[in-house]
């Protein structure tokens, strides 16, 4: 099988063991692993194979659909418009968005969006993915729901509708549409290879997705009136969606992302410097500290975890024991995919394979290898 290829810094020696022994063990197909402190590389990692039939090497620049990992940089984007002055997180989402107040929702604040605490979790059935990939028209639906919760009152993660609220927000406020926007103003200026809405110029070097036991299975023994299933069926979808052209193309900031851990790690270590990367500035401090500004702090109506959300991210909470104490941000991508962002250790680290693993909030290997990042450190 292909070898472990990249660098790393003589301390991050364990967690280049773990990763070489899962590729080798065939816990992992295909797989890459960063770690950049004060803005400099120190771990860019990644091996195994990028298909199921194991005839095409992972490459250094290989990418795959990171699920909800692409939230952390939709919300990056809408942090960015609050840096600006273009957007309130203390105002009314029907502000910029005067539809949105329909059906009880002109109390609902761009706060509560981008924190999962809106209402807005999903779609009011019946709703298929086709429908969702149709990102104007789906996002029209959210607009004249009903709220499935009050909003404000507690988290109820926003499963798919997440890049559609906060991409409408960012259209009505900028102009352009999210995958340009963050094309243009984050991942150009960072130079980092992300891409919200992949053109089919890039499809040849996607690595696509190996999905995990069925997400819905859990599901039987639920209210099937409940937040929950009605977020999870709102609409069903398999991890097969995102083998095809369609998902690729659509601008899903929920969970079309595709990248690799360089480019989120790349992308994150903005926040963790305090908003500015190698002359380009993003935020300043007083934005970043939106981000750890609790927004919600209990049992997630969705996921049923203890969750706490700041504003565009996960904070650390029970339901994520392997997180270390600290400033620290994060968010995973379904089957196992994380990013991590420790603004005292100025650190940004992120995973990112294709072989999908079991798990709420990441799965036993992104635990095996955020643990190992973290000791290297200290």
């Amino acid at each position: 099988m292909p070898g472990l290829d990249g660098v790393y810094e003589e301390r991050y020696a364990k967690l280049a063991a773990l990763l070489n022994e899962n590729l080798h063990s065939g816990e992992e197909l295909g797989a890459s692993i960063a770690v950049v402190i004060d803005g400099e590389p120190v771990v860019d990692l990644w091996g195994g194979w990028a298909d199921r039939d194991r005839t095409v090497p992972w490459r250094r620049d290989t990418i795959t659909n990171v699920w909800s990992c692409t939230k952390t940089v939709t919300s990056l984007a809408a942090l960015l418009l609050v840096e600006r002055g273009l957007l309130d997180v203390d105002a009314p989402v029907a502000r910029y968005w005067p539809e949105f107040a329909a059906r009880g929702k002109e109390g609902v604040l761009v706060r509560h969006v981008l924190s999962h605490t809106s209402g807005v979790s999903g779609w009011d059935r019946p709703v298929t993915v086709a429908d969702v990939l149709d990102v104007p028209e789906a996002t029209a639906r959210l607009a004249v729901q009903a709220p499935w919760w009050p909003p404000g009152t507690a988290s109820g993660y926003h499963l798919l509708s997440y890049g559609h609220l906060v991409g409408e927000l960012i259209r009505r406020t900028d102009g352009r549409t999210l995958g340009r926007f963050v094309a243009e103003e984050i991942a150009g200026p960072l130079g980092a290879d992300f891409h919200i809405g992949l053109a089919d110029s890039e499809s040849g070097r996607v690595a696509d997705v190996v999905p995990p036991p069925s997400r819905s299975a859990g599901l039987a023994a639920a209210d099937p009136a409940g937040v929950a299933t009605r977020t999870f069926i709102g609409p069903l979808g398999g991890a097969e969606e995102s083998w095809h052209p369609a998902w690729r193309r659509a601008e899903i900031g929920a969970a079309n992302g595709h990248g690799n851990a360089r480019s989120l790690a790349r992308i994150h270590s903005v926040i963790a410097c305090g908003g500015t990367l190698d002359g380009v500035r993003l935020l300043s401090p007083r934005t970043i500290d939106h981000v750890f500004s609790p927004q919600s702090d209990g049992p997630d109506l969705v996921l049923g975890a203890h969750l706490r959300f700041g504003i565009g991210f996960g904070l650390p909470s029970p339901a994520v024991t392997y997180l270390p104490e600290g400033r620290i941000c994060f968010w995973t991508g379904w089957g196992g995919s994380v990013v991590v962002i420790d603004t005292e250790r100025r650190a940004a680290l992120s995973y990112v394979m294709n072989r999908m693993g079991a798990g709420l909030l990441g799965s036993e290997r992104t635990i095996q290898y955020v643990s190992a990042a973290f000791a290297a450190m200290e």
